[in-house]
């Protein structure tokens, strides 16, 4: 199929051309597209070359997306700005769905495990991840419960809660992706995850930043994002004012301006005021929660 016989990729309505955007990092030129009728947007060309695109380098900050450090939050774990994300989402979560002992979490596509590791020690939960490659190789050597393929085939609706930290803009296919961890989840169970809001930028795709077109594919709006959920046997939920989204937005402004360690300086800044202001421009909160049905 060429590039402009591709159809939207949730609804499967007719996508328009969106632009093309050639990659400084492996030299290729992508063909985005937008859907007029759900306004999901992707790239119609993805580079599906994943060992060659998620590399030592790629996890070291020296791949296709430079803001990805796991080597320095992972040796800095005390002080990265990572745990302010960490902070966040157990807090949106525990906010959103009652979590003890025996809650089982599953961070899918956890990394470097750093949130699985800070979910353990809060002694909250029974906290698993999953990924795949070196840096999940390295997780499992450090005792942290992190999941092989097999081990997740086994572990189908057990779960309470699934996280998924940018992640879903990852994966040319969204729908088999929600439809797998719909397919790990309990009846009733949560999903959170977080992804870039489109609905600021639908407009200017092209000069959005967290368009990195080696690795991020995928691109959604909080309602197309909840049209996915529905599709794949959730009930979404739109919950604004959920405890935690300003420690996650402000792990995301110091990510950007490539402050990777806590110090003074930022610490005495008014995040909460300032978290908002963020996110009544781009929306980090906008985006809906998925219930297991």
């Amino acid at each position: 199929m060429s590039t402009a016989d591709a159809p939207c990729r949730i609804c499967g309505e007719a996508a328009v051309p969106a632009g093309t955007m050639a990659s400084s990092f492996s030299s290729r030129t992508y063909d985005l597209r937008q859907c007029p009728a759900c306004r999901f947007a992707f790239v119609a060309n993805p580079w599906t070359d994943y060992p060659r695109i998620y590399t030592d380098q790629y996890y070291a900050g020296r791949g296709a997306d430079p803001h990805v450090d796991y080597v320095h939050e992972t040796a800095h774990w005390d002080t990265t700005v990572r745990r302010y994300e960490w902070r966040g989402i157990l807090a949106a979560v525990s906010a959103l769905t009652d979590i003890g002992g025996g809650t089982r979490w599953l961070d899918y596509g956890c990394g470097n495990g750093g949130l699985v590791r800070y979910a353990a020690e809060a002694g909250r939960a029974q906290v698993f991840g999953y990924d795949t490659g070196a840096m999940a190789e390295s997780a499992r050597r450090s005792g942290l419960q992190i999941l092989d393929d097999r081990q997740l085939g086994d572990a189908k609706g057990t779960f309470d809660l699934i996280t998924a930290i940018e992640v879903i803009e990852h994966v040319p296919e969204p729908l088999d992706l929600l439809a797998a961890m719909r397919r790990l989840l309990k009846p009733g169970g949560l999903l959170f995850l977080t992804t870039g809001n489109l609905r600021p930028h639908r407009d200017r795709l092209l000069s959005w930043s967290y368009v990195l077109p080696d690795v991020h594919v995928s691109f959604f709006e909080p309602s197309t994002l909840a049209r996915a959920l529905e599709q794949t046997g959730f009930r979404a939920e739109q919950r604004r004012g959920v405890p935690g989204y300003s420690d996650i937005i402000r792990f995301k402004v110091l990510k950007s301006l490539g402050i990777r360690e806590s110090h003074l300086v930022e610490r005495m800044l008014p995040w909460r005021l300032l978290s908002a202001v963020v996110d009544a421009r781009v929306g980090v909160s906008e985006h809906p929660v998925g219930w297991a049905r």
